[in-house]
């Protein structure tokens, strides 16, 4: 008998063929939007990973806000393709939203509601049954750590409670994306950092996440990938680390001074790149020695030696005029 008639059945199938790879569970696709003759979302393209944490960042007026429309199917693109969990936008834009969750930059919470009673209300517009979200508000009071609030109306609660309670109300139908834009924003550190915590619960559990935000922590704390937009463009995109890496690669020296334009003529023999904001001079330096020796003691002047950051990178980026 030959060796291959006693190997079993299993043996001798065929290895299946890997899995296709998951669709992504937002996408755009040379995207564009104009109100009359100004260009607001200028051929937009990015996509974000199920279970991802992607931030949209980019100064005020950039195109955030717009973008967000588009993706919610609350004004249509002029040109390229969207699509919302694996759905065509603006088409399918309402099937889509029934998988998704909104944070919104301002809470819009009902005031006249308690907390208990905003989230059983908002449970209803995605037609769940009463029974069905009574079932899970115990879970989304516990997430948002308002279990002593139920009972509580909106103006009862503080800042950070509010903020919760919206985050905890945008989970109501289990999204398998959230859209926060600029969740934190008015929050203090504390709360800032609760938010935080939930996020990455969130995140653990498999959700996905789009962010806006003006924190630059609050983006490398949290963001897997970044796209940073300006005029409605694509200026840059990539891993936080790898964004700091290419567009600084460097350190940082901060002085606070009186002049510091006099000091940025004394420092330019010895520093390759430096930018002026206020009364600040930022040298980015590959050897700070040279930097030290001359501010270190001067009357008057401060100063600070740090890593580069995501900071440098969105000011670089969108906001101070770099001097080379």
């Amino acid at each position: 008998m030959s060796d291959a008639a006693v190997l079993p059945s299993d043996a001798i199938r065929p290895t299946a063929a890997p899995a296709a790879p998951a669709a992504p569970a937002i996408e755009f696709v040379d995207v564009e939007k104009h109100y009359g003759d100004k260009t607001v979302v200028n051929g937009l393209s990015f996509h974000v990973q199920p279970g991802e944490c992607f931030g949209l960042l980019g100064p005020n007026g950039a195109g955030k806000t717009t973008t967000l429309k588009m993706l919610l199917g609350l004004t249509a693109p002029d040109a390229g393709t969207i699509r919302l969990v694996d759905e065509p936008i603006p088409s399918r834009a309402r099937y889509a939203r029934r998988r998704v969750g909104v944070v919104p930059q301002f809470d819009n919470l009902d005031p006249d509601f308690t907390v208990r009673e905003n989230l059983l209300v908002f449970g209803r517009y995605f037609g769940m049954s009463g029974s069905e979200i009574e079932a899970v508000v115990p879970s989304l009071l516990e997430f948002a750590r308002l279990e002593s609030k139920a009972n509580a109306r909106v103006g009862e609660l503080s800042g950070g409670m509010k903020r919760r309670l919206t985050l905890a109300r945008a989970l109501v139908n289990d999204p398998d994306v959230l859209i926060m834009d600029e969740p934190t924003t008015g929050l203090d550190p504390q709360a800032r950092h609760l938010i935080w915590e939930r996020l990455r619960s969130l995140l653990a559990r498999g959700k996905t996440i789009l962010l806006t935000t003006h924190f630059m922590e609050e983006a490398e704390r949290l963001c897997d990938r970044l796209c940073v937009i300006e005029e409605g463009r694509k200026v840059a995109e990539g891993k936080p680390d790898d964004l700091i890496q290419r567009v600084i690669g460097c350190d940082v020296i901060e002085i606070y001074g009186p002049d510091p334009q006099a000091l940025r003529d004394e420092l330019l023999p010895f520093v390759g790149r430096m930018e002026i904001s206020g009364e600040t001079l930022f040298c980015y330096v590959d050897d700070p020695a040279p930097v030290h020796q001359r501010v270190k003691g001067r009357a008057g002047v401060r100063y600070l030696h740090r890593p580069a950051n995501l900071e440098d990178v969105f000011l670089r980026l969108t906001g101070r005029e770099m001097v080379d």
